[in-house]
């Protein structure tokens, strides 16, 4: 392009529609992967600024004022869709279409006041005005986003305030060109806007690309957490017994076999007279004690002290950092309690309760587990005795 030389540089043209393309591809691009709407509003605006390129490359290679109703048109087009990006924001769709449709409303008296001005004041006065409202409009959008959080957010905020001030910049000067009188040089200024203006759109560009990659590595760290505590959901509920409430053996195997010592004292208990009331009342009175028992341990242990089931009508309850005087005492007071079981339908059912306690300091969880067992059973067959004995006389 000849410097002295007013007509329209097309290479420049080429830069603004190479630009438009390729900006409007990585938005169609971010909108298809993520389907944020302000996105495909962006793909939408970009694709609407490409047909506007055409027409003000003609309206300032022929100077024919008739160019600029449909590059107007395409132009205010592209403010109409990028006012509705930020009014949408990062929803998923746009809450408010009534304020876009008004805007679209007063397109054509948009052309027209532009289309007068022009003829009076010439191309200069619609090129500082353009600029204005592009400004306004890049502002715009960066004020509505600046409740995103994240540093690909902030890199797309920047770029958008950087276009802001671009833009306003570029009006300063057109105004000022347009006082002077001298056509020629705000063409020739138009020439070296365009690699300014692309140069600032492909960072805009870039921190989109940001902006959606940090989404979707947030993205992803929320399905691991999800997934994380749905495998911790899925393994509590693996090692509970349904019928009780309770923790069932397979946990129970696990604890013993972790490593480390247990502090505090186990406790080993059995219902003595279960199988006769199973066998008088049903399996159904059977199941209704069992799940009692289990809500009783569980309102009756602290947070930090666990219950198991270890089989049929028999449970484990594992007391930490408690004295072994304490854990007797405890017991003892399960054991009146459970002496006071009514079934409904059936009135008191009284559970005759054997236990046995073990400390588990300073040895295996398993050596205790197995001494509290033992005495268990002597306390039961102890009782076995003394009712036997009670009976023959």
């Amino acid at each position: 392009m000849d410097p002295s030389s007013p007509v329209a540089d097309l290479t420049a043209l080429w830069i603004q529609e190479i630009g438009a393309l390729l900006f409007g591809l990585v938005f169609l691009f971010l909108y298809r992967q993520s389907r944020v709407v302000y996105f495909g509003l962006w793909a939408i605006a970009w694709l609407l600024r490409l047909l506007a390129v055409l027409f003000a490359y003609e309206l300032v290679r022929t100077s024919q004022v008739a160019w600029l109703a449909p590059y107007a048109t395409f132009e205010f087009a592209f403010v109409i869709v990028l006012i509705s990006a930020a009014r949408a924001g990062f929803a998923s769709g746009i809450k408010n279409w009534r304020g876009v449709l008004r805007l679209i409303g007063i397109l054509p008296i948009f052309v027209a006041i532009v289309w007068a001005v022009s003829r009076v004041s010439g191309l200069e006065a619609y090129q500082t005005s353009d600029a204005v409202v592009l400004g306004f409009v890049y502002f715009y959008n960066f004020v509505t986003l600046r409740n995103n959080p994240g540093t690909g957010a902030r890199f797309f905020r920047f770029s958008l305030l950087m276009l802001a001030s671009a833009f306003v910049g570029h009006a300063v000067i057109f105004l000022w060109l347009y006082n002077r009188g001298n056509a020629p040089q705000w063409v020739l200024y138009l020439h070296h806007e365009t690699y300014v203006d692309f140069a600032l759109h492909c960072l805009l560009a870039f921190a989109a690309m940001a902006m959606w990659s940090e989404s979707q590595i947030d993205r992803v760290h929320e399905l691991v957490a999800e997934l994380d505590h749905l495998r911790r959901e899925n393994r509590h509920s693996m090692d509970l017994d349904r019928l009780t409430g309770l923790f069932n053996q397979a946990a129970l195997a696990r604890r013993v076999e972790e490593p480390g010592q247990f502090e505090g004292v186990v406790a080993v208990c059995d219902m003595d007279n279960f199988k006769d009331i199973n066998d008088r009342h049903g399996h159904l009175v059977g199941d209704e004690i069992l799940r009692h028992i289990g809500s009783l341990f569980q309102a009756s242990i602290r947070h930090e002290d666990v219950a198991f089931r270890w089989g049929g009508d028999e449970f484990v309850i594992l007391f930490r950092n408690q004295r072994h005087d304490v854990a007797q005492r405890r017991m003892g007071e399960l054991e009146l309690r459970l002496r006071e079981f009514r079934v409904r339908g059936f009135g008191m059912l009284p559970i005759r309760f054997s236990w046995g306690t073990a400390d588990a300091h300073d040895r295996p969880l398993r050596e205790a587990l197995d001494e509290a067992d033992r005495k268990m059973y002597e306390l039961k067959r102890s009782r076995a005795a003394t009712g036997a004995a009670r009976e023959r006389k």
